[in-house]
């Protein structure tokens, strides 16, 4: 039987949280135990002629992809990714951040292993939204994102889950990556370091995962407008960032705080009706209250993508030498290390479309 004190300390890895109270890790404990003991080997169900056969479809595709991962890839060759969970429910956990009402700066919790990190996962949402109302209560902006999948590290073997069955095949193999790359290299308290390398792992798996199936390149375009608009809402947050520091009454920053949000909202309109045709998949997003907490996300998938790119093409491109140069990176302190990114993105390399 799994010992429960070990599912505590690897949940709070694997969520990338902590917490001091003991309910926290009695909550993320059970959670990760009874997420596990539903687990069925992958191999079965695609075996069994009465499952769905959607179903076992799709999760004979999740094994091609794994294979592939370790096999061209260079990620871990074992048991994550080979088991299923249907969560009967939309997602596996929902992530807490805050933010003071005059700083983009997020709250942060620390935890001895897992590091300083930007968010509380909890397995529940009635639990996410009790946190909220708690940090809300403080004076902080708030926001309660759903997620449809996380990695536990390489602490447990991670199972596919239903809620990453409703996104298509490309962005299905490409969490598999993603998530693999975590236990391939991970640098505590660098979130844009391990997020970036995850999605390069993850946009040039795919990429290469396409080729050898002969598909033409993915449609490059979404791509684009996650890029435009994700620079849009990183230019809100220095906007704000400034305002915050200007000697203004709270009241003052406050109307401020809300032009500058609704001007936000007009640029970003004018961004997509100026070129993004049907593609209104951030309208939503735009629609729904914007705070400080809703922007701390942005960014840390992406800031060094392009660096990495750089390391990469240096590297052969050869995936081998590649991963040794990026467990260098990670060894280093977190200011040279910032310093030598910044350096690889001197010289960017082409991002693969």
């Amino acid at each position: 039987m799994l010992d429960v004190r070990a599912a505590a300390l690897a949940v709070a890895c694997a969520l990338c949280s902590a917490c001091s109270t003991v309910g926290y890790y009695a909550h993320v404990s059970h959670g990760q135990v009874a997420l596990l003991a539903h687990r069925k080997p992958i191999e079965k169900i695609v075996e069994d002629p009465h499952a769905d056969p959607t179903l076992r479809t799709r999760l004979a595709h999740t094994q091609d992809a794994r294979r592939f991962a370790s096999d061209r890839l260079g990620l871990p060759r074992n048991a994550s990714y080979t088991t299923y969970v249907d969560l009967g429910r939309a997602y596996v956990t929902w992530n807490v951040f805050a933010a003071p009402e005059f700083s983009v700066d997020p709250v942060t919790h620390c935890f001895p292993f897992a590091g300083c990190v930007a968010y509380l996962g909890f397995f529940e949402q009635a639990r996410a939204d009790r946190e909220a109302k708690r940090l809300a209560a403080l004076g902080n902006d708030i926001a309660v994102e759903g997620a449809a999948a996380y990695s536990t590290l390489g602490w447990f073997a991670d199972p596919v889950l239903s809620s990453m069955l409703r996104w298509n095949d490309d962005e299905l193999d490409g969490v598999i990556f993603h998530e693999l790359a975590h236990q391939r290299v991970y640098a505590k308290d660098d979130t844009a370091f391990n997020e970036s390398f995850a999605t390069f792992v993850q946009e040039e798996g795919v990429r290469e995962w396409r080729a050898i199936r002969g598909l033409a390149p993915a449609d490059a375009s979404e791509r684009l407008h996650d890029d435009a608009f994700t620079a849009l809402v990183l230019e809100l947050r220095e906007r704000l960032r400034t305002l915050y520091a200007r000697e203004l009454s709270p009241e003052a920053k406050r109307a401020a705080k809300e032009a500058e949000i609704e001007d936000f909202r007009e640029r970003y309109k004018r961004l997509r009706d100026a070129g993004w045709g049907s593609d209104h998949r951030y309208d939503r997003w735009i629609e729904a209250p914007i705070n400080n907490a809703r922007l701390a996300p942005f960014g840390l998938y992406d800031r060094w993508v392009p660096a990495f790119a750089r390391l990469f093409a240096d590297s052969g491109p050869d995936w081998t030498v590649f991963y040794a140069e990026v467990r260098k990176l990670a060894q280093l302190n977190k200011r040279e290390r910032d310093r030598r990114m910044e350096a690889l993105l001197a010289v960017p390399a082409k991002r693969a479309q």
